[in-house]
């Protein structure tokens, strides 16, 4: 028989200390169950620490609870947005059943699969073990879990609401799934065809027209136009390529040089937005992450001035940034919300309407998310119309391309025949 010391935690998640004479870990881990609580540590006396296994065969989950024991995050890898939102709402379905947010978290810990996202768990589990908050721990990984996510969880914290916030950010990210989701897929179809075209023509610029300009030089043929023009145009791309590399790269420098200057990436956002249909479909995407973002904040109980605060960093348009800038002076001044969204020129009489109204009646949570629901289902349609209206254009396009090469190539060959025939 040896001595043990233990640490445990029970059903309210409060921490138990204690000591047993054991034969072995394996009795002290039934000593502790028997007592209603769950294990995190046991020490040998004179001994090293140990982290808790289940006996084996009895299904019983796997602990790493002992800040000595965690392994510290590697930073290896990313964690996508899909992940956060299934652990998310595992979460808070085990808080809501009445399990204690000690143990939830070592359930979801154990069934993730090896990677970044299981060591910031193991990192999360033991800075909790180790006294502090759920939010300061999620808070020492800040790329992957958001501002957001870390406000709206010390909100649910504060307000003994836990599961019920998490089940909103478990609603907002899969939200935000889907309609990017959507996008993308309606975008792949036009992408996919700018792709096999531009593939088909470098082919025929670098390998079938060298040859039909070598046949050419050989009868000595006398080319129309538009043969020297696509002649021409080979020449350059296949001689002088390099220029033309040259020319994306530096667009590509002075662009990301121009956007981090805050004062040019307003006017370059600015003008994202008059770009016909697309700006469109940026100017509604903005609105609906603005709508659910600050509804999901608000809803959690998170003070609003902190709330458009945490809104502004999920938005990448500086001029609606610019906007909540004003609306947030606005509020801290006492006024109210609708007036600078209005004076902004950005959002639609819809939106500033509803917000007004959400004031006036103590309701903007709701109104902000039925402004979101909305915007929403019109980014869909205009994906959807892009889409119908894309395809139509590149065949057209590619057509033509296509059709002005065949033309170029083959009309000194009908010229030379013709001359031939008479």
């Amino acid at each position: 028989m040896a001595k043990y010391a233990y640490k445990a935690v029970d059903k309210s998640g409060k921490e138990v200390k204690g000591e047993i004479d054991a034969a072995s870990d394996t009795e002290v881990i039934a000593h502790i169950r028997r007592i209603g609580c769950f294990p995190t540590q046991i020490s040998e006396k004179k001994g090293r620490a140990t982290s808790v296994a289940a006996p084996q065969g009895q299904g019983e989950e796997r602990r790493f609870f002992s800040m000595s024991m965690s392994i510290p995050f590697l930073g290896i890898g990313t964690v996508r947005s899909k992940d956060i939102m299934v652990l998310t709402r595992q979460l808070s379905t085990m808080i809501a059943s009445g399990l204690p947010l000690v143990r939830g978290l070592s359930v979801l810990h154990d069934q993730l699969r090896p990677g970044m996202l299981k060591d910031v768990m193991r990192s999360v589990l033991a800075q909790i073990e180790g006294g502090s908050n759920f939010s300061d721990a999620l808070g020492k990984f800040p790329k992957v879990f958001s501002n957001m996510f870390v406000s709206t969880v010390k909100a649910g914290e504060a307000g003994g609401v836990l599961e019920v916030v998490l089940e909103r950010m478990a609603d907002f990210t899969e939200k935000n799934h889907k309609l990017k989701g959507k996008i993308k897929s309606a975008l792949t179809y036009p992408l996919l065809v700018v792709f096999i075209a531009v593939s088909v023509l470098v082919f025929l610029i670098a390998f079938i027209i060298p040859k039909f300009m070598e046949l050419f030089a050989e009868i000595g043929a006398t080319l129309p136009l538009p043969t020297m023009i696509l002649m021409s145009v080979s020449d350059f791309l296949r001689e002088r390529w390099y220029i033309c590399v040259a020319v994306l790269v530096a667009i590509t420098v002075t662009y990301n040089i121009l956007s981090r200057m805050k004062r040019m990436r307003f006017y370059i956002d600015r003008a994202k937005l008059h770009i016909p249909i697309f700006g469109v479909l940026m100017r509604k995407m903005s609105i609906a992450n603005f709508s659910r973002t600050l509804s999901t904040l608000t809803a959690s109980g998170v003070p609003i001035l902190q709330a458009l605060d945490i809104t502004k960093d999920t938005l990448d348009n500086e001029v609606i940034i610019r906007a909540l800038t004003m609306t947030y002076e606005s509020i801290r001044e006492g006024e109210s919300m609708a007036a600078p969204l209005k004076a902004s020129g950005v959002f639609s009489a819809m939106v500033v309407n509803m917000v007004e109204v959400g004031e006036e009646t103590g309701s903007l949570e709701q109104m902000l998310s039925k402004v979101a629901d909305v915007y929403e289902g019109e980014v869909d349609a205009t994906v959807s119309a892009l889409t119908s209206l894309l395809e139509p254009i590149l065949i057209v396009t590619i057509g033509i391309i296509v059709g002005f090469i065949v033309v170029a190539m083959f009309l000194p060959l009908i010229k030379l025949l013709t001359a031939l025939s008479i």
